[in-house]
């Protein structure tokens, strides 16, 4: 699996829990502070291409993925 399968599913995890959380019975809507920040940090590392998870699995020894397949 790939650095970026790998923060795509954490990212998407985190968003998906946050709101769960924020919204099931006895939730806290603090909980979506969350979810902007996980927004926040996909949205920085899209203009700076720096990503911190990212660094931290590729110096666990995972891959960056190949270049997008193009059919």
């Amino acid at each position: 699996m790939s650095v970026e399968r790998i923060i795509h599913i954490v990212a998407g995890f985190f968003i998906v829990l946050s709101v769960v959380l924020s919204g099931a019975p006895l939730g806290e809507p603090t909980w979506l502070w969350f979810t902007l920040f996980v927004g926040v940090n996909l949205f920085q590392s899209g203009l700076t291409q720096w990503c911190l998870m990212g660094i931290i699995l590729k110096k666990l020894g995972l891959k960056s993925a190949v270049a997008c397949k193009t059919s």
